[in-house]
């Protein structure tokens, strides 16, 4: 018996493992059937010395910009031994972030919730346009500000520069070490084979990145995608799918109860 004839709809997370449960559990509760299928790998990134300058640049910065939840787990993994990062923002600097998840992580890494800056609950998106708005008051020419990100698969520093260039518009010193690294995990045939299973089943895949429908897309070029489902968390990933041939994309604003409604308004 299929998954359709019980009325129960397949929904496929495709987060890195270490995001993944948080998903799993709302949905779960909302009477999904869910399969995870992490289409990203996260890996440690800093040796010692590569997390000594990344401290040195922290305590010389008057803000910093923490792209994701694991932007902050694997800084404060890689500079356990130096507290006095968490001090650095204990005595006054920013913490910046663009979403909930990365707010609860610096605050259980003990960064204080008065020196976190994020979007408001009610923006149209968790973004850095949005996050924008709410420090742009903070900035002043001649001021550090340091970004910790991720590296791809060669090393180089990923992510979206727009914030970056606000910044440097502004006569700021803007810096960026990566604290992890994101490769692509690598599809088997039988993983292959079951994402064409997926999309025949109907069922309704999540995307929290646009790396990791690049890596979906690069590893299964003989799906037709014009018949799969999709739910992103941003306009520029539904662009991206919709240019590679998805024709069912919804786009969730920020929340649970904003994803919800997103996957069942294609099921």
């Amino acid at each position: 018996m299929s998954l359709l004839s019980t009325g129960m709809q397949q929904v496929i997370i495709t987060r890195p493992e270490q995001d993944a449960a948080s998903w799993a559990g709302s949905l779960e509760e909302a009477g999904f059937k869910v399969s995870l299928f992490p289409l990203l790998d996260l890996s440690d990134f800093m040796a010692a010395p590569e997390a000594q300058k990344a401290c040195e640049l922290l305590l010389q910065s008057q803000a910093v910009m923490f792209v994701s939840a694991n932007a902050v787990r694997f800084l404060a993994k890689a500079l356990a031994e130096s507290p006095e990062w968490l001090t650095h923002f204990q005595q006054g600097a920013r913490a910046w972030c663009t979403g909930p998840g990365t707010a609860a992580a610096l605050k259980a890494c003990g960064i204080p919730e008065s020196q976190i800056d994020q979007p408001s609950s009610l923006a149209a998106q968790l973004d850095s346009e949005s996050l924008w708005q709410v420090v742009s008051g903070q900035v002043t020419p001649g001021m550090c500000v340091l970004f910790i990100r991720g590296a791809d698969e060669s090393g180089a520093i990923a992510g979206r520069d727009w914030l970056a260039q606000q910044l440097e518009n502004a006569q700021v010193n803007v810096q960026a070490v990566a604290a992890y690294r994101r490769l692509p995990t690598l599809l088997s045939p039988v993983l292959q084979a079951q994402a064409s299973a997926y999309v025949a089943q109907g069922a309704v895949w999540l995307f929290s990145s646009s790396a990791a429908i690049e890596s979906l897309m690069s590893q299964c070029p003989g799906i037709d995608w014009s018949k799969a489902k999709a739910v992103v968390t941003h306009p520029r990933m539904a662009q991206l799918a919709q240019k590679s041939g998805w024709q069912q994309v919804s786009i969730a604003a920020p929340g649970i109860r904003s994803m919800l409604a997103s996957i069942k308004s294609l099921a």
